[in-house]
């Protein structure tokens, strides 16, 4: 009975730590997932670094080095850009409803 207890005993400990790997590597998973604001920033640089590439390609070189400056300002504070875009689009909504009443 003796020889089977410490057996079982690191046994027990590797399911332990397997499992412990296992929960580490899903909550780092679902961290990511919930990350909005990181994944948010993400999508921001894809799609200015799509843009950016897109105006130096049909423009001339000092254009697409303003339009790469502004990108740069963008990725270093986008908030104001967002809340620009937001009121926007608002005023946007606004002018189509006077429109159509």
């Amino acid at each position: 009975m003796s020889g089977d207890f410490p057996k079982n005993a690191e046994e027990a400990r590797l399911d332990r730590d397997a499992t412990r790997e296992e929960l580490t590597e899903t909550l780092e998973a679902l961290g990511q997932k919930l990350d909005v604001k990181a994944r948010v920033k993400e999508n921001v640089d894809e799609k200015l670094d799509q843009a950016t590439a897109k105006v130096a390609d049909v423009t001339n070189e000092p254009t697409a080095v303003k339009f790469r400056q502004g990108a740069d300002a963008v990725r270093a504070n986008p908030l104001p850009v967002f809340a620009g875009v937001l009121g926007l689009l608002i005023l946007i909504r606004l002018i189509l409803r006077r429109r159509n009443s």
